[in-house]
């Protein structure tokens, strides 16, 4: 029990670290280049499932928010009235969604339930994203408005096809990785009852 204790808080700290560090990776395609947060909160709610993924996500949130430079430009408690901090938000919730779609069992996730999983956070987060975006340039910033033709051209149509990709990319590399964690936690579950720990 209390290896298995060890075990989840490492994963989770590890998932913290590679979501900041996504944070930092542009990806540099042309008009909307994009980050490798996605990949990460997504792989979070894969491999963690949906508690656990989401508090290491909400975690890393507080962390940002807290001071430390994890995000895209920085971090502080003024980022919150960043227009892009609702697909900060949005990545916690849909974490939460992919992780709960995605389901418990490791062994037995085809690629088409991952990817469905996938995309359903996204569909969460770009909710989250748009609207606290729109809020934020339209009702707090009211010197700099946002149409709505806008919003969903700059920040749906050209943002969404890179997103796709790495929601693509998580579910092949969930469909690898999670046969392999559940034997070596099987393995390691094993090894800690015949230590009578």
């Amino acid at each position: 029990m209390r290896n298995s204790k060890i075990r989840d808080l490492t994963f989770m700290a590890i998932f913290i670290v590679l979501i900041a560090i996504g944070a930092r990776i542009t990806i540099p395609v042309p008009v909307c280049p994009f980050t490798l947060q996605l990949e990460f909160t997504t792989l979070a709610a894969l491999i963690l499932g949906w508690k656990k993924g989401g508090f290491a996500v909400f975690a890393y949130v507080l962390l940002g928010l807290a001071g430390l430079p994890v995000f895209a430009a920085g971090g502080g408690p003024g980022y919150i009235v960043q227009p892009t901090f609702g697909y900060l938000a949005g990545y916690i919730f849909g974490t939460i969604v992919t992780g709960l779609i995605a389901g418990k069992n490791r062994e037995h996730k085809s690629f088409i339930r991952l990817l469905a999983a996938n995309l359903a956070g996204l569909v969460v987060v770009y909710a989250f994203g748009m609207a606290y975006l729109w809020f934020i340039r339209n009702i707090y910033m009211t010197g700099n408005p946002i149409t709505f033709e806008a919003l969903v051209i700059y920040c749906f149509l050209l943002a969404v096809p890179g997103d796709i990709l790495l929601c693509v990319f998580a579910a092949e590399l969930g469909r690898r990785l999670l046969p392999v964690l559940e034997k070596n936690d099987l393995l390691l579950d094993n090894r800690t009852q015949a230590a009578g720990v």
